[in-house]
């Protein structure tokens, strides 16, 4: 038996690390994760692999490309900006539907929002950020919270502001249009009040009405670039989008929203998220994955 030789260099670095139809390689790979990480603050480990694979071969498909290594040179090149938008909007989960993880909405229901909307009564502004909106479900349901509890909502200083890095799901937000499945958890109730059939009874879909679209300005926005936003907000919630940062992009961004948060105003983040470095600190727990910041803290 003729002993097999070991790789050379050159044959190691032009192995795919996914079989299929693609070449994958190591250094593929580490150009496309480096990416990712630059423009967004996303840590992708080789882990991933598969999943970049998978959802990439389309996108090679769609260009008429022969392997990773093309298309690794179309995205870091001067022409290739719009491709790494594209190749953001492949790479993250867009998973959400109306009121997902409804602890969070119960306590803003019941504990947030009625000092807030007697504020706004008196003539008040009450700002609310949805930080990684995904296509607006989390944005509309706080809306139509709030309307639940305050009608007239649409005549006072209530904004809620939906951002998401991603330009795509940031359209449907603003489009405003759902399947019946996304309206699971909504009551038939709030179905008649809140949305319209679109095109008619027999549509099978369904439109968020004009007192939700008053309510709710869908941007996009890269949480790592520089905010726009002038006036702080009392309530944010970002859930389920520090879990794809690395340690130091989460407590940086822990400590933007917290710079960003009036005192005494409430952050909500995902299930399987932890707060880090200084907000760690400077936040209370005020239920599950629901952090205050305590009156008195500077900003």
């Amino acid at each position: 038996m003729i002993p097999q030789r070991p790789a050379t260099a050159t044959q190691q670095r032009d192995r795919s690390i996914v079989p299929g139809e693609f070449l994958l390689t190591a250094e593929d790979f580490r150009t496309i994760a480096q990416t990712m990480y630059t423009d967004a603050g996303i840590h992708m480990p080789e882990s991933k692999a598969t999943l970049v694979y998978s959802r990439l071969a389309r996108r090679l498909r769609a260009l008429g490309l022969e392997s990773f290594r093309s298309y690794c040179e179309l995205i870091v090149s001067s022409s290739g900006v719009d491709e790494r938008q594209k190749m953001l909007a492949a790479l993250t989960t867009n998973v959400t539907r109306f009121f997902r993880e409804p602890h969070h909405f119960e306590h803003l229901k019941t504990r947030v929002l009625p000092p807030l909307l007697k504020a706004a009564a008196r003539g008040e502004c009450v700002r609310i950020w949805s930080a990684g909106c995904s296509n607006g479900q989390e944005a509309y349901t706080i809306a139509l919270v709030i309307l639940s509890l305050m009608p007239e909502a649409g005549r006072h200083d209530i904004r809620i502001l939906a951002s998401d890095i991603d330009p795509n799901v940031v359209e449907e937000g603003r489009v405003g249009l759902y399947e019946p499945g996304a309206l699971a958890d909504v009551s038939q109730d709030q179905r008649r009040r809140f949305f319209e059939r679109s095109g008619g009874e027999g549509s099978g879909t369904f439109s968020v009405n004009a007192d939700m679209r008053a309510l709710v300005s869908f941007r996009e926005l890269n949480l790592f670039a520089k905010w726009p936003m002038k006036k702080p907000f009392q309530v944010i919630f970002c859930r389920n989008v520090a879990i794809y940062f690395d340690q130091e992009h989460q407590s940086n961004l822990w400590k933007k929203f917290m710079a960003s948060l009036t005192p005494g105003g409430t952050l909500y983040i995902g299930h399987s998220e932890r707060l880090v470095g200084e907000a760690a600190a400077a936040f209370v727990n005020d239920g599950i994955t629901t952090w205050r910041l305590p009156e008195g803290t500077r900003r």
